[in-house]
């Protein structure tokens, strides 16, 4: 936060604009389509309720299947559940995290020859980089199968020239307290002026226009307030700066780890420019400790690292889901830590980051073994029956 978002809060709360209706509501949309190149924006409380309403209106019912990338935050995937549809599970690309697009086409081939086409695709821009919407959009539109786009994480970025947000019929932004433009809590949904129409409809209860509250459908209290719209246009200010000081805090992970010996940072830009929201950084399992062990160490030193994702075939919730599979997200699971990452962490604070992790690296496994008679590391354990049902596809 800076004195611009205060300013701005400060306004809004002096108009007494409070509930989710105002001229910095209006603002904040407006703005939205600029920044996407849409002809529509609706701002949203959560970026969840964005993904709800998406998938709403799209059309996705009860009994559907909507293919999701494994990697990626689980809201993504509860989205789907909203609708009493079916989440099918799709292997990543290495490099990005991201819907391995190769993988798409036989896998509508495959569901449409079973009677099962899929009702739409719900691709993720995994920690700020853009998926291949490219090639992915071209597919769907071939098939004639809706696209919607999690870009949660990546405002700011762009693929091959284009902005995050402008891919798919229809986009989300989050605008939670940890995303590189906040509002405290927030989402927005990017479209055409037909699907927002009908989405704003349904964020507000379904309430037809008129004197008396009439409703004509299930709808619901999804809108943003007026006071964090506020908050947003003072993000929105700078968000070049923004987007500038993370990609920064990215190349200064990728120069301190450049001569460290099994740690892969992973890029940013594969066919686009990613906005450098989350750093990662994955270890060789044969060099060096674990992603557990290597954030308990940082916790130790007040400092703030996770594991990258939990594949969401792998969570308890979706375990019984359909799961498409090359292996990656598994193998992308056991050594992939996030690092912090945010736009105002010092030089000097991710200098004693870069220390501390380079420090922490262990002897070569072989060494080790020959030190302590057994493998330091374990080998992952076998998938408990939970985790592999019967109607679990590979391919």
């Amino acid at each position: 936060m800076s004195e611009r978002e205060r300013a701005r809060l400060l306004d809004a709360f002096d108009s007494n604009w409070i509930a989710p209706f105002g001229p910095a509501l209006d603002e904040f949309e407006q703005r939205l389509t600029t920044l996407t190149d849409r002809p529509a924006a609706l701002a949203t409380n959560s970026g969840t309720a964005a993904l709800h309403l998406a998938l709403r209106c799209v059309g996705v019912v009860r009994g559907d299947t909507v293919i999701v990338p494994t990697v990626t935050f689980v809201a993504t995937a509860n989205a789907v559940r909203y609708q009493g549809a079916v989440p099918y599970f799709v292997d990543v690309d290495p490099r990005t995290s991201n819907l391995d697009a190769a993988l798409l086409e036989p896998l509508i081939d495959r569901l449409s020859r079973a009677g099962r086409r899929p009702a739409a695709v719900l691709s993720v821009d995994c920690y700020g980089s853009c998926a291949d919407h490219s090639t992915i959009a071209s597919i769907c539109e071939r098939h004639g199968i809706p696209y919607v786009v999690d870009a949660a994480e990546s405002i700011g970025a762009s693929h091959r020239g284009h902005p995050s947000g402008s891919f798919g019929d229809l986009a989300v932004f989050s605008f939670n307290g940890n995303k590189l433009v906040t509002t405290g809590g927030g989402g927005a949904l990017l479209g055409s002026e037909r699907h927002i129409e009908r989405a704003r409809h349904l964020a507000t209860q379904a309430r037809n226009p008129g004197r008396h509250f009439d409703h004509d459908d299930i709808g619901y209290a999804y809108r943003l307030s007026n006071l964090s719209a506020a908050v947003g246009n003072g993000q929105l200010d700078r968000l070049d700066e923004l987007v500038a000081a993370t990609r920064a805090v990215h190349a200064r992970y990728v120069d301190g780890f450049a001569d460290v010996d099994g740690v892969r940072v992973q890029p940013i830009d594969a066919d686009g420019r990613g906005n450098g929201w989350l750093s990662v950084i994955h270890l060789d399992p044969q060099r060096h400790r674990t992603p557990d062990e290597i954030a308990e160490m940082l916790d130790g030193h007040d400092i703030e690292a996770r594991p990258t994702w939990r594949p969401m075939h792998r969570q308890p919730v979706h375990a019984h889901s359909e799961f498409s599979s090359t292996g990656v997200a598994d193998r992308l699971a056991t050594t992939g830590l996030c690092l912090p990452s945010g736009s105002s962490l010092s030089e000097s604070d991710q200098d004693r980051v870069i220390d501390l992790v380079t420090r922490s690296m262990v002897a070569p496994l072989g060494r080790r073994r020959e030190r302590a008679g057994h493998v330091a590391v374990p080998a992952p354990p076998p998938i408990p029956a939970a985790f592999a049902p019967n109607n679990r596809v590979a391919s």
